[in-house]
């Protein structure tokens, strides 16, 4: 067996094989990691620097089939332009949130396209939706704002760059545009002008119409506050609360600006248009002046009163009687009295009233009774405390009359949500009416709200404005031939409007409101208004400047009702009497057939009768700011003096492609055209009627 010898030890020592790999890890584990964080901040710095730097300003977030909604961060701005970007409509800020610039907003809506969802900050959910349904080149988009708790102030201003904007409500001294008001943040609800000059007056709808050819229609049971700041925006506020109130409002875009208004506000109303008695179209109405203190005196003051006018030729009128002269008639603290007693007085009165019963008059009511009437005291003697708004005792739960004033005197105001309470007030009314024999019931005094103004809470039932929503009803169940001093939301009942009293001058607050209050009223379908008096009746004395009281003559024969609180005999000389009749005669003949025909057209399409230039010229944006002419319908421009001493104007003639004939001279001019220096003598009115 072969012998088996050791192997002899390599002459190179062995050693272990280390290659640095080791070492070589921790050191490349090191820098790999810086890399990463390098990588990662470089990441994070783009992502910001996209998001804040290179990120457009502006992202779309819904669109329709020709306009859509952008979001444009850094003014916090919703933009609706048109999808070509090349028309912005309408500019809303938003200032539901603290001033920080914020991110590209996500819908979170994620695939529906009609939509738009997003939270801000767990501060409001914003949810848009584009509404379906409308005619053909019209959009529709539905903005709602909701508070996610109770420290939330909802806010959205609306630009008033290149922009006109119209409706809303009508103010002490009324503007069109809107424009050039300014107003604090205040509710918007119709207030008595009498105790709130900077309020909103008589006429209020949740409505606004800008010239882009864009509508703002605001949810109608949405409490909300308004401020207009001149030629900058208009706001609409959700004040913080505990009740947690949505701001809800839908926008609404056209073609232009009469088509719009064609499409969206001539429907504010969805309910059945009814007309309202049009006999007094004709009849001019002049406001009793003069003051008794009996009833007796008070029928032979109307008698003498009516002589006079028959005297002087001013045709057959309307004697309008305010609630004083009203109360003395009826002796109301009487009318409380047993059926029996009211039937044996009743039958005395009616012969001492045979000095008035062929007169065609007015009377005028109010939901006011003095605290010292009869009538009031008699109600508590008969536990009917709850016929008058009240507050409930916390002692007893009895209800407890909330004093108010009204002309002076401590009143309480009739509850219109108590059943027992409207039907007792109506047959008084009733009762009234009848037994005097007026052809017109005038109610004022539903202005304002009483809770409010006495820094109560109102209950549910009467918050806003639905104490005037409520008397209007009341007012309408009477018939066609009654006048209303206030209104909102009711422009299909058949009712007269009386228009907010004007001061006796030149101002906006006087003469010069008064067309931009037509044309503000018939937007809004109060087509069927009474102008206040011919020289204004805030002054509450008699005009003696002629000039004004023929510019103002002017332009009432040119409205629905001519009104007259100064005759013109005490006014002024012979001449402006002879010209008084004139412009009645015109008014009657001219004026009344012409807006009795235009009345079916509103019934069947809503359109107003009362047009601004822009209806005729909707693209031409000189059109959007003139004041003092108007339209009758499409037929006849109307284009009175509204500025002390002047003898010349400028007429803007609307409508390319049509012709209109100065009635005066008989001369043919196209439309779209500006006359200068128009030469217009105190005794004349610039009328120009379209030409076949």
């Amino acid at each position: 067996m072969p012998h088996a010898r050791p192997r002899n030890p390599s002459p190179i020592p062995e050693v272990t094989w280390d290659s640095g790999l080791k070492e070589m890890n921790e050191t490349w584990k090191g820098a790999i990691a810086c890399l990463g964080v390098a990588i990662f901040f470089v990441m994070t710095i783009g992502i910001i620097y996209w998001q804040v730097v290179d990120q457009p300003n502006k992202n779309w977030i819904l669109r329709g089939s020709t306009s859509g909604l952008i979001w444009e961060r850094r003014a916090h701005s919703l933009i609706l332009q048109t999808l070509s970007e090349e028309k912005t409509l309408v500019e809303i800020n938003v200032g539901n949130f603290p001033d920080l610039e914020q991110p590209f907003v996500k819908n979170l809506c994620w695939l529906n396209k009609t939509e738009f969802c997003y939270t801000w900050d767990a501060t409001a959910d914003l949810k848009i939706f584009l509404e379906s349904g409308l005619s053909a080149g019209t959009e529709c988009y539905s903005i709602n704002w909701t508070p996610l708790h109770c420290k939330v102030t909802l806010k959205d201003c609306f630009s008033m760059t290149n922009v006109s904007w119209y409706g809303g409500a009508s103010l002490r001294a009324q503007r069109w545009p809107l424009n050039n008001v300014n107003t604090k943040s205040q509710p918007f609800v119709i207030s008595n002008l009498a105790k709130n000059p900077t309020g909103y007056g008589s006429v209020l709808e949740k409505y606004f119409l800008g010239s882009t050819g864009v509508t703002v229609t605001i949810a109608p049971d949405v409490p909300i506050f308004l401020s207009v700041e001149s030629n900058r925006h208009f706001c609409l506020e959700r004040p913080s609360s505990i009740v947690m109130v949505p701001l809800q409002y839908m926008v609404c875009i056209g073609q232009n600006i009469t088509s719009v208004h064609q499409e969206v506000g001539s429907q504010l109303s969805e309910q059945e248009k009814s007309l309202p008695n049009t006999d007094i179209l004709g009849l001019p109405i002049w406001r009793y002046y003069r003051t008794a203190d009996s009833a007796a005196k008070m029928e032979r003051g109307l008698r003498s009163f009516f002589n006079r006018l028959k005297r002087h030729n001013l045709g057959e009128g309307l004697i309008a009687l305010n609630e004083h002269s009203t109360m003395l008639l009826s002796n109301a603290d009487r009318m409380h009295l047993p059926t029996a007693n009211r039937k044996m007085y009743t039958l005395r009165h009616t012969r001492e009233l045979s000095l008035i019963k062929p007169l065609k008059f007015s009377i005028t009511l109010s939901p006011y009774t003095s605290i010292n009437s009869q009538l009031f005291l008699k109600s508590l003697q008969e536990g009917k405390e709850n016929y008058w708004l009240s507050l409930q005792s916390k002692f007893n739960g009895h209800p407890t009359p909330l004093i108010t004033k009204w002309k002076g005197h401590f009143s309480v105001q009739l509850n219109v949500t108590n059943d027992p309470a409207r039907s007792w007030y109506m047959d008084r009314v009733n009762l009234l009416w009848q037994r005097l024999g007026a052809q017109y019931v005038t109610f004022e005094g539903a202005e304002g709200n009483t809770f409010m103004e006495q820094a109560i809470q109102p209950p549910r039932e009467l918050e806003g404005d639905k104490y005037i929503g409520i008397f209007a009803l009341m007012a309408a169940m009477l018939g066609n031939s009654t006048i209303i001093s206030a209104i909102t939301r009711s422009n299909h009942l058949p009712l007269f409007i009386q228009m907010n009293p004007l001061q006796s001058d030149w101002s906006y607050a006087g003469l010069k409101g008064i067309i931009p209050s037509v044309l503000h009223y018939s937007l809004l379908g109060y087509n069927f208004f009474i102008p206040d008096a011919v020289g204004g009746t805030l002054a509450n004395e008699f005009l003696t400047e002629e000039e004004l009281y023929i510019r103002w003559l002017q332009i009432v024969t040119f409205l629905p009702v001519m009104s007259f609180s100064t005759p013109p005999w005490v006014c002024c000389d012979d001449w402006v009497l002879n010209l008084t009749r004139q412009y009645i005669q015109r008014h009657q003949d001219f004026v009344v057939p012409l807006i009795v025909k235009l009345s079916k057209e509103w019934l069947s399409r809503g359109y107003p009768i009362f047009r601004p230039l822009w209806w005729l010229s909707p693209n031409d944006p000189v059109t959007f700011t003139i004041d003092d002419e108007f339209l009758i319908g499409d037929e006849v421009l109307i284009a009175p003096i509204t500025e002390q001493g002047r003898v010349q104007r400028d007429i803007y003639l609307p409508g390319e492609g049509h012709k209109w004939m100065d009635t005066n001279t008989a001369q043919v001019f196209d439309g779209g055209t500006l006359i200068r220096n128009y030469s217009v003598s105190l005794m004349e009115v610039p009328v120009f009627v379209k030409a076949s």
